[in-house]
């Protein structure tokens, strides 16, 4: 683990706990909204169960996942097998009242995309079932990345039929939100400004530092924090701690953050997806582009 995260662990078991429950019920939905289960997605959920090994010998897993590995044992996961998991997950409430059920809905939202998206192909059962669920959820509207979502899938769907370009598009978003293995943070995720389908971090982005106020979010593979601060002021740049409107260039740390309530990006990052959509230039910007610049400036 990152040392800048474990001040963090002993505070947020229980929102882990919780992400990690609606992000399994999500898959299951995703994995079975087309109405079908096939090989590739049970392998995909018996991956992510394996990445829940910190938390399995703890309440609701300790309950839930000898459930889980009872009903994959055979490589198969039927409705019925499906559906008494559910019901379990929904017993198993460790929720309380710590944050609202707008974070577990998004929650379990990003599983839906990451379990639709288990077999390497998305289809247009898929999509519609997808998009049944976001109409039932629309009290998410505003919170990315349900309008981007939401505003992709509209347009993929006007004909009936996903073009192999429209594939690429929705694979390169649903991928962003399951996180497993060594995938600690967004890469470059698309989203929907002025109706134009646009990176979330900048491509190759021209950093000036003169002037320029920076923030950062994530931690750094490389540095510490104050490190990344030392660097901006001594290139004639400014730092703040908050993502606020001043802000031009938000840095996105190479690796993430496992505390994160949304698993691949924090409330710096959705704060400035919403400066975006009000016009202000903020760049999103990746911590490796981050540094080639600072070499580029320090010639």
């Amino acid at each position: 683990m990152h040392s800048d995260h474990e001040s963090y662990m002993g505070f947020s078991l229980l929102s882990r706990l919780n992400k990690s429950l609606e992000t399994i019920v999500g898959i299951l939905e995703g994995v079975s909204i087309d109405s079908v289960i096939n090989l590739r997605e049970v392998s995909f959920l018996t991956e992510w169960i394996r990445h829940c090994d910190d938390v399995r010998h703890l309440h609701p897993f300790n309950e839930l996942i000898p459930v889980i590995n009872t009903a994959l044992a055979d490589g198969v996961l039927t409705e019925e097998e499906k559906l008494d998991i559910l019901w379990l997950c929904s017993r198993l409430d460790t929720k309380g009242d710590y944050v609202n059920n707008v974070l577990y809905d998004m929650q379990r939202l990003h599983g839906i995309l990451g379990g639709i998206l288990a077999d390497g192909k998305i289809t247009e059962t898929e999509l519609t079932g997808l998009m049944g669920w976001l109409s039932e959820n629309d009290h998410l509207k505003t919170c990315w990345p349900y309008d981007e979502v939401e505003s992709l899938i509209s347009g993929v769907m006007q004909d009936g039929v996903i073009d192999e370009k429209e594939q690429l598009l929705l694979q390169r978003l649903f991928s962003e939100f399951i996180q497993l293995a060594d995938d600690k943070t967004i890469t470059n995720p698309p989203v929907i400004m002025g109706g134009q389908m646009v990176g979330l971090c900048s491509f190759a982005p021209a950093i000036k530092f003169e002037d320029s106020w920076f923030c950062f979010t994530g931690a750094s593979t490389k540095y510490k924090r104050r490190d990344l601060k030392e660097m901006v002021e001594k290139l004639g740049g400014k730092f703040t701690d908050s993502m606020t409107g001043k802000v031009d260039y938000l840095v996105i740390g190479a690796d993430g953050n496992p505390c994160w309530a949304y698993a691949c990006y924090g409330r710096k990052v959705e704060a400035a997806v919403n400066y975006r959509k009000t016009g202000r230039n903020v760049q999103l910007v990746h911590e490796i582009d981050f540094h080639d610049a600072v070499a580029d400036a320090l010639g």
